[in-house]
């Protein structure tokens, strides 16, 4: 049995934002950080805001890959504020923080209240990058520093209740960003499509996120101000994350999350150079066989119209598709080209594979892999 689900509502492109005029609400929080103000992305929230006579208060201290105190100063912010909505407004980092300070709430709410007493704030999502799709997921990923760990979170308390896709929110993204960002888009669409937990509905929302992706990443990097190129990633974003959030991803996303918490390099693109290394891995090319695993990365080949001979074949040429796709954009095929020091890596290859073979991301890997995989993937995303 699949089961899928949707409860997010979702408004996408010229004009959405103009939603939360509509909205019964008298007061709100605005989880954020100080790039958002800067750019003056803020002050357009605030202009809808004012029009509609709402009141506000801005939460702005939130950074890249958010701490565990992050989230407590966030969690100490609403709960003294009480606000009808919570708005996220921001890139992946920002929507998983207001995630977890939503969850947090709630739960804490539950240590002093009955549930039936506790009200939950509208929870607006509103992404600023194409990426995570963090927007239509119950997922978010916070980094407690004292370990150097990542740490997965799940539950429905975390779903948005209503993403606002505005393409124009991301015209002013670098275009490494929407490099590292854009892969993320194709790894989710990707992992959840050969996921042991797919079916026939994640497989339609990972397959058009797919297309999308793949036809508009290099326009929306080479030009970024093509609003329709950003609009279709954003929109391949969300499907991706609807995709992920019913279907689950893999040790694609495991491995990231491991290397993300020990090293300095973004998730997006940790994601990109594990990516060639991981289809060979879960195709069966790496132990021949490819005729017992590699059929849905052939199903995607054929798509791409990679017609060659055999299925071997195809999802070779997939691999080289994104490896190609790696290089258009700047992106290393290898961790050892960021700076990372080998023994560094080494060292820490063991405990890497340790949390990735932990992670929530890993029961839905198409293929079963030991920590033995784990710590060669890695040390063939090194080289």
């Amino acid at each position: 049995m699949h089961t899928f689900g949707l409860k997010t509502q979702i408004l996408s492109g010229e004009g959405s934002l103009e939603y939360i005029e509509t909205l019964n609400v008298n007061s709100v929080c605005i989880v954020t950080d100080m790039t958002m103000i800067k750019i003056g992305a803020l002050a357009r929230i605030a202009k809808v805001l004012d029009k509609a006579s709402i009141k506000y208060r801005i939460f702005d201290s939130v950074e890249a890959d958010p701490s565990l105190d992050t989230v407590r100063k966030g969690l100490n912010h609403i709960i003294e504020n009480k606000p009808d909505a919570l708005i996220a407004v921001g890139g992946g980092s920002v929507i998983d923080a207001a995630k977890a300070i939503m969850f947090f709430c709630i739960k804490t709410k539950e240590e002093l209240v009955h549930k039936s007493e506790i009200h939950k704030p509208l929870f607006i999502a509103i992404p600023t990058t194409s990426g995570t799709g963090s927007e239509v997921t119950s997922f978010s990923v916070i980094t407690d520093y004292s370990t150097s760990t990542k740490i997965p979170l799940t539950d429905p308390l975390m779903l948005p209740d209503i993403a606002i896709l505005d393409a124009g929110f991301t015209l002013s993204v670098p275009p490494f960003v929407t490099a590292d960002t854009g892969m993320d888009v194709i790894t989710h669409a990707l992992e959840a499509y050969v996921s042991n937990s797919a079916g026939s509905f994640s497989d339609v929302y990972a397959e058009k996120a797919l297309d999308l992706a793949l036809k508009n990443l290099i326009t929306a990097y080479e030009n970024g101000s093509d609003v329709k190129a950003r609009q279709n990633m954003h929109d391949a974003s969300c499907m991706a994350g609807i995709a992920f959030t019913n279907a689950g991803l893999g040790i694609n996303h495991s491995l990231a999350h491991a290397i993300g918490g020990r090293f300095k390099i973004s998730h997006g693109r940790a994601n990109a150079i594990l990516m060639p290394h991981i289809i060979s891995f879960n195709s069966g090319l790496l132990d021949e066989t490819t005729e017992i695993y590699g059929a849905k990365y052939d199903q995607i080949a054929k798509k791409l119209g990679l017609n060659l001979a055999t299925r071997e074949e195809r999802v070779i040429a997939f691999i080289e598709l994104i490896k190609k796709l790696n290089e258009v954009m700047g992106i290393q095929s290898s961790f050892r080209a960021y700076g990372i020091n080998e023994n560094d890596f080494i060292k820490v290859i063991s405990e890497m594979a340790d949390s990735a073979l932990g992670d929530i991301c890993t029961g839905s890997n198409p293929k079963k892999a030991t920590k033995f995989d784990l710590e060669k993937i890695l040390k063939l995303a090194f080289q």
